[in-house]
């Protein structure tokens, strides 16, 4: 910015010594001449129409002292830019490429002028103003002062700070300038610089990138390091900016590295970089700066870091050496899109010195660096000291030289597009039809009167593509479609160093700013070789929000635990929210989910299996039965009741099949029909055991002497009505509790938090146990009765089978109580249905299993001969 300033000071008097006429008489000179003119260092060809370019061919320059007791001598260039030189040659092949083309600009020959402005904001001054306005020593006044203009425009300049100054002044006349190289964010404001294009992103969109690197890697803590110059402040504000609405991540420090070598000013920012907990650092400044604060890195011995490279440093192979990889190996860094441009080597190739002009020329300054010889006549002293005259027929394919590597064309890409939008603007506006032109009335721009303006509008309006296929259009604001290579600095364990392509970051119009990365490739300088970690605080887990740290940055936090049926479902929640009554938070506590819903299912492996034990049983039952009818004659059948033990398998059929009841989801008909189902069953099937029980024991008296007459009181209407009878208590009682407090279906939300039960609740505790009571009362009845006559002298005692059924649904039901009650949700529904299912398969193996073995199995035993044998009373 102080550069900026300082050259607006300056303005004034360049535009006087450049501009200011020297005359006799104001009203009767009939021409005027330059106060002065500017000795640049360049390079030239005629044309049609001439394009001007800004390049630094040197690295340094010396100004004369300005004592004004003499006229003042030209600053002098020294230190050869082999890059730099590049650049400008990359200009002038793509004009010659142009010029060969039979589609763009086929009636137009194109020249150039390229000046160097030696890396110093003064002399690019005056080779912007020598390219805009000429250098003609003279110039008529009564000429009409239309035609070609000395330039078109102008390809240039590569630092921020450069065109900020010469562009601010040739906005104002509306000539193009197309920068190759500066980056500044500043230079995107239309209103300040109507006129400037480039071909290379601004840094605002550089400082996403590196914000979308540090998302990628979930980076929430970093350093940010800047120039003290136009490109590190305008990136800072940016940055800051951009980091602060995407919201993704803090700035652990940030520091204004020093352009000289403040040695105590760096010892202090490597120092917060030591003992911050920031992992990550990220550096917007020029390789110069690098290099002093390296050093001082060095000397700390500070390792671990990850480094993030700006464009500027990138590709700076001066860090690129063994005693700094260990600690910048593993460099992250955006870099100028790399290109190919064919044919440009052989062009390079074919360079060749103008040994009829002075050594003021870029080819010969060239040719004296590379071959480390002076064109004649040489400098003082330089034959006695050994040294060697040019020929001019050396030979370049015998050079090692960077000038003729092209695999890493960067910024010569961007010469090289900036160039072809010059090209294709005055392409279209040459082809601009009559009458339909885009200025006042229709008209259209012409090459012998052309207004600097009216190249202006259709670089606005530019759009191809180039040869390696990437397009190249300008926004509103002369930026170009931004594309950034991410670059990843490899350590090779040989101690080479090589800097790989791993991804790319591009905007497009359709898909907006993507980021592509191969994590594969990338080479990290750390252990573990993985990312590191860089945040302050690690992020809340779930069910915990964020309290932040008074004073400290938003990215600093504690994590508190939410309370119980609360969620925090953002990493940067600070509260925490209830789920509604239905719902529950998550095991991770990060959203609210349905409770889970539980009942004995029909489609669950629980239910599956009590489902198919029923349905086996009353198919069991059904079998029992048939063999019953099939062998209705038969003395074992006849012997033990027939009647009843029809009606006993048909209530165990009849308490198998009420096991259903209790599986699926309960409604208000299964809760109240379950149980009277189960208890009605079971009391059919116990007073039917009951009445067999005291048919045996009266059979048994009844075979005493005397005692044959209490018979008649066990006929088969007897016990179908005591049957009945029996049977008609439990449904009253059934009834009876349905009317008064039937059980109804229940939403149990108490047993579990995250779950909710289906459940029947029994409505009257004393009408439930009055049932089980009931049931429990015959069942011991039967069981008293059949233990009196457990030692009848029959062959086939039917008692003792009685007696053993009756141990087993005891033993049963006194389980299911405590089985019962402990069970939560639909565990208690699968107990009562195990214990219906285990009572129910006890009867019917006890009572009917022996029977059918001798039916079956053993046929010679069903005969009465065989039940009356040895048993028989005497």
């Amino acid at each position: 910015m102080w550069a900026f300033l300082d050259t607006i000071m300056l303005l004034p008097m360049l535009l006087y010594y450049h501009f200011l006429c020297s005359v006799s008489s104001p009203l009767y000179s009939s021409s005027c001449q330059l106060q002065g003119q500017f000795h640049l260092n360049g390079m030239h060809k005629a044309g049609d129409a001439i394009l001007g370019g800004l390049f630094q061919i040197h690295f340094f320059s010396v100004f004369p002292d300005l004592s004004f007791t003499s006229e003042p001598q030209q600053p002098t260039c020294h230190g050869f830019d082999v890059l730099g030189f590049k650049r400008a040659q990359t200009m002038a092949f793509a004009i010659d490429e142009i010029n060969k083309s039979h589609n763009l600009l086929p009636n137009v020959t194109l020249g150039y002028s390229l000046y160097d402005h030696c890396n110093i904001l003064e002399i690019g001054f005056r080779a912007a103003l020598s390219l805009s306005n000429g250098q003609e020593e003279q110039v008529k006044l009564n000429e009409t002062c239309v035609g070609i203009p000395p330039v078109l425009g102008i390809v240039g300049d590569s630092s921020s700070t450069r065109c900020l100054a010469i562009s601010s002044v040739l906005g104002l006349y509306r000539v193009p300038m197309v920068s190759y190289f500066a980056t500044c964010s500043c230079l995107s404001d239309r209103q300040k610089f109507p006129s400037f294009f480039r071909t290379i992103p601004s840094d605002a969109f550089q400082v996403r990138a590196v914000i979308q690197i540090l998302k990628h890697f979930s980076w929430t803590w970093a350093g940010l390091l800047i120039s003290d110059d136009d490109y590190g402040l305008y990136a800072a504000r940016s940055f800051q900016s951009d980091l602060a609405q995407s919201g993704g991540g803090c700035l652990a420090y940030l520091e204004v590295l020093p352009w000289n070598k403040d040695t105590a000013e760096l010892r202090r920012i490597v120092e917060i970089m030591k003992k911050s907990t920031a992992r990550v650092v990220i550096v917007f400044a020029h390789d110069g700066h690098m290099i002093d604060l390296m050093e001082e890195v060095v000397r700390q011995n500070v390792t671990g870091l990850q480094w993030i490279a700006s464009e500027a440093w990138t590709s700076a192979t001066v860090l690129q050496t063994l005693d700094l990889m260990p600690y910048l190996g593993g460099t992250l860094g955006i870099a100028i899109r790399r290109g190919e441009i064919p044919g440009l080597r052989d062009f390079l190739l074919q360079l060749r010195p103008e040994l009829r002009l002075n050594t003021n020329n870029g080819n010969n300054l060239f040719w004296e660096y590379t071959f480390q010889c002076r064109f004649a006549p040489p400098p003082p002293g330089w034959l006695e000291a050994g040294g060697a005259l040019c020929t001019g027929q050396e030979d370049l394919e015998n050079v090692d030289t960077e000038f003729l590597d092209i695999s890493n064309l960067r910024s010569e890409y961007n010469v090289y597009k900036a160039v072809y939008a010059l090209a294709y603007a005055l392409d279209d506006l040459l082809q601009c039809e009559s009458g339909r032109g885009p200025f006042s009335e229709h008209s259209c721009g012409s090459l012998q009167r052309l207004e600097p303006w009216q190249l202006v509008y259709y670089l606005d309006k530019v759009n191809f593509t180039t040869s390696f296929g990437d397009q190249v259009s300008f926004d509103e604001n002369g930026d170009v479609l931004p594309v950034y290579d991410i670059m990843n600095w490899m350590w090779l364990p040989d101690g080479i160093t090589q800097v790989q392509s791993v991804g790319e970051v591009k905007k497009s119009p359709l898909k907006g700013e993507e980021l592509t990365l191969d994590e594969d490739k990338i080479f990290w300088n750390f252990e573990s070789k993985k990312p590191p970690r860089s945040v302050c605080s690690e992020s809340c887990p779930p069910g915990t929000r964020m309290a932040r740290k008074k004073g400290e940055p938003v990215c600093c936090f504690d994590c508190i635990p939410c309370s119980e049926g609360k969620i925090s479902n953002d990493t940067d929640s600070t509260e925490c929210t209830s789920c509604p009554d239905d719902f529950w938070s998550s095991p991770q506590r990060d959203h609210c989910v349905p409770k889970k819903t539980e009942f004995l299912s029909y489609h669950e492996p629980l239910g599956i299996c009590l489902t198919a034990t029923s349905l086996l049983g009353t198919f069991i039952c059904a079998v029992v039965l048939g063999i019953f009818i099939y062998h209705h004659n038969t003395p074992i059948v006849r012997a033990n009741n027939s009647e009843l033990s029809f009606q006993l398998l048909m209530s165990l059929k009849l308490c198998f099949l009420c096991s259903l009841l209790f599986i699926g989801r309960p409604t208000l008909w299964t809760c109240q029909l379950r149980h009277a189902a189960f208890g009605i069953s079971f009391v059919l099937c116990m007073s039917c055991i009951l009445v067999k029980t005291m048919v045996v024991l009266a059979v048994f008296q009844a075979s005493k002497p005397g005692a044959g007459a209490g018979l008649k009181w066990f006929g088969v209407l007897q016990q179908r009505g005591t049957v009945l009878v029996l049977t008609s208590l439990q449904a009253a009682i059934c009834t009876a509790w349905l009317v008064s407090s039937s059980p109804t279906p229940h939403r149990n939300t108490q047993y579990h938090n995250d779950k909710i039960i289906y459940e029947c609740v029994v409505g009257s505790t004393v009408g439930f146990s009055l049932l089980l009571g009931y049931i429990g009362f015959l069942a011991l009845l039967s069981f008293l009765l059949a233990f009196l006559v457990r030692k009848l002298p029959d062959n086939f005692n039917e008692a003792k089978h009685i007696t053993f059924s009756m141990l087993i649904f005891s033993a049963v039901w006194v389980a299911f109580v405590p089985a019962y009650i402990s069970s939560p949700g639909k565990y208690a529904d699968a107990v009562e249905v195990f214990a219906i299912l285990a009572s129910s398969f006890g009867l019917l193996v006890a009572l009917f299993g022996p029977k059918c073995y001798i039916i079956l199995m053993r046929p010679e035993r069903n005969t009465k001969k065989a039940i009356m044998g040895r048993g028989t009373t005497k």
